[in-house]
Parts: structure tokens; sequence; C-alpha cells
């Protein structure tokens, strides 16, 4: 995927506002993008066909390397969460949550698709 030049979008009514990354359709269902977002690497998935889309951070804390967006999408026990290239942890892409490691946890970031564009607040 190229890069794009991220766009500051008019506030929604809670004051924060939303940046365009990209268009849903460049995201391949069931896998991530990362994006470079005021010098953070945020990894960003789409779930199946659908506007379903969850964001985390990037950076791996047990492999030490920005390397999530590239992990395996996945479900257990009914949670969407993505395996880690690196050794295999899954973390919960709706809570950032480690399940193998109860003090590991991701931080989340807003997420939406509005008109075909996908966004991070």
């Amino acid at each position: 995927m190229s890069q794009e030049k991220l766009t500051t979008l008019p506030s929604d009514n809670d004051g924060d506002q939303w940046q365009d990354i990209c268009a849903l359709e460049n995201i391949i269902p069931n896998c991530g993008v990362c994006a470079l977002i005021n010098d953070k690497q945020i990894a960003i998935f789409r779930i199946g066909q659908s506007e379903e889309i969850y964001a985390i951070d990037n950076y791996d804390p047990i492999g030490n390397a920005n390397v999530l967006s590239r992990g395996i999408v996945g479900d257990i026990q009914g949670e969407i969460v993505v395996a880690s290239p690196l050794y295999k942890q899954h973390f919960n892409l709706k809570n950032g949550q480690c399940l193998e490691d109860v003090d590991v946890r991701l931080n989340t970031y807003s997420s939406r698709v509005y008109q075909g564009k996908v966004q991070i607040r």
C-alpha cells in the first residue's frame, strides 16, 4: 500500500478529530495495515468483507518490534484477536489485552469507516 497523507477532519460532537488513513478497499479482509500517526505506528485491521475495523498499537511489547499489523487475525472463544508474527501471543482487538499475559495490554484507538475511508481518532 502506498503512503497516504493524513488529513485532519472536522471535529465530531465530542470535540475529537478524525484522520483519514486509507480507503477501506485498500485493506484486504482479515488483514492489517500500519499507519504512522503523530510518530506512532498504529495497526489497523479489517474483519471480513465488512466495515468492521479495529486499531491497536503496532508495537509488540513481548517481541520488542513493530510487527502486529503483519499478524494473523482470528477468533478465540468468540473474541477477535491478532496473533503476533514473532512469538504468537494473541492480542484482543477490542481492548488490546494479551490473552497469554494479563500484565500486557496494548493501546486501542477509536476507528471507523466514513464515506469509504478508514479513519482514526
